[in-house]
């Protein structure tokens, strides 16, 4: 059959032709799935690639993770695996024109009993439309999409394609996948002019990213550099890593994330580490105090009420300061809801009311402690009653302020933490005074 469609049968792409002048990542990609380092998870016999290689059958799928971590190289040796034909496209220099050429080269393909693989690189960048648009060829099995991303898949793409692909998360590499890399540099361009602590301090430096290690390794080859450099000299050579941080982004709410649950878990040094990743890659300040503001009210509340405090005299410092000196008022205000005593007492007592308010919100309070204006509002009882707590001997009348038909509603239990100890004994002499009040009323 497939011999009917062979004059029609779209060539393949080109395969990439590794020139000796590339970049040193281009000459070292893997070339099988198993010089892959780094993603054993996913490519290895146990992993969903590895079973899905196994079995010579490919279903679509989204790989996500950070920047130099083998999407790409993945993608094109998953073809080669399975006998599928590879067709690449980039979301941010392909439009809708482009994929419809892909699309209908893809249909002439698998008329000719060969199917293709469509590797859509920064799938994230394709609109909701756009996105739509794969859904009938990836149903019909015209194509096989894998896609490429950074972004949290679950924010950055549609649900109907979601539900149509398998969501791989591919890891930043860590040391040893790293040195495995510069290893196998090694063996085309020679040892690197670095001592073993320069070396550590490298790899430190690339922060996961593979290609970022191997542009950085080719700067130093190309120095021809005669004495090997230690760390600081290296420091020195190289241009330093900008943190990987996208403000309006997946890494933007994972760091803030990880920040309120350092400060809820009473972890200074963590909270304090987490607000530098932040602040150091280049975050308004003014974010983060908002964040600390919150969290004072959330997580601290009346256990310390001055963190709350704390929280907005940092605000205030910062904007009489500025940066940089205006960052240590936060580092204090960071500090202090760390290591304060916490209680979500406030918060919880604030959604309950809020339900409460929602589903009783047309009754009336109680007569006698509405005003009376008017003699007609006090002939019908407005203020009738009224006990002024001041002229009592304890301060406390014990009266009822709650609506008719409705009961007394606990909604703020204060921990046995912090100041709120001292609040949960007065709340306690209250309710005994008041039933002592009702003892005698009755």
């Amino acid at each position: 059959m497939a011999d009917l469609f062979a004059d029609d049968m779209p060539p393949d792409p080109p395969a990439a032709e590794t020139r000796e002048d590339a970049p040193l990542a281009d000459r070292l990609r893997p070339t099988t799935l198993a010089e892959v380092v780094g993603q054993e998870h996913v490519t290895g016999p146990e992993g969903a690639i590895g079973r899905m290689v196994a079995a010579g059958k490919l279903s679509s799928l989204i790989l996500w993770g950070p920047p130099g971590t083998g999407k790409t190289s993945i993608a094109r040796l998953l073809a080669d695996a399975v006998g599928m034909r590879f067709s690449a496209v980039s979301a941010v220099f392909s439009g809708v024109a482009d994929l419809k050429k892909v699309f209908a080269e893809a249909e002439v393909a698998a008329k000719a009993g060969r199917r293709t693989l469509l590797f859509v690189d920064e799938i994230h960048r394709f609109n909701r439309a756009q996105q739509d648009g794969f859904l009938p060829f990836v149903e019909r099995g015209t194509v096989t999409l894998v896609g490429a991303t950074t972004e949290n898949p679950s924010f950055a793409l549609n649900a109907a394609l979601l539900s149509r692909a398998q969501v791989l998360v591919l890891h930043r590499l860590g040391p040893e996948a790293l040195e495995h890399l510069l290893a196998r540099g090694e063996t085309l361009e020679g040892p690197l002019p670095l001592t073993s602590e320069a070396r550590e301090a490298l790899i430190a430096s690339a922060d996961g990213d593979g290609r970022f290690l191997l542009n950085q390794a080719e700067t130093l080859y190309a120095a021809k550099l005669e004495a090997s450099l230690g760390p600081v000299e290296l420091g020195a050579f190289l241009q330093r890593r900008v943190a990987v941080y996208d403000k309006d982004r997946d890494g933007h709410y994972n760091l803030i994330s990880a920040l309120h649950k350092s400060l809820r878990g009473s972890d200074p040094q963590a909270a304090l580490y987490y607000m530098a990743r932040m602040l150091t890659a280049g975050e308004e300040p003014l974010y983060v105090l908002r964040r600390l503001v919150r969290f004072a009210s959330e997580d601290i509340g009346l256990a310390d009420p001055q963190a709350l405090v704390q929280c907005l005299a940092a605000k205030d410092a910062y904007d009489f300061l500025g940066s940089p000196e205006g960052e240590l008022a936060i580092v204090q205000a960071c500090l202090y809801c760390a290591t304060a005593p916490k209680s979500n007492a406030a918060y919880t007592a604030q959604k309950a009311a809020w339900k409460s308010a929602k589903e009783t919100g047309s009754l009336a309070p109680p007569a006698n402690i509405l005003n009376a204006p008017t003699k007609l509002m006090k002939d019908i009882g407005y203020g009738a009653g009224y006990a002024y707590d001041h002229n009592t001997d304890d301060g406390f009348s014990g009266a009822n302020y709650w609506p008719e038909g409705m009961a007394p509603q606990d909604y703020y239990a204060p921990v046995e933490r912090g100041f709120e100890r001292e609040i949960a004994k007065r709340m306690d002499w209250w309710a005994k005074k008041r039933a002592e009040r009702r003892s005698e009323d009755g």
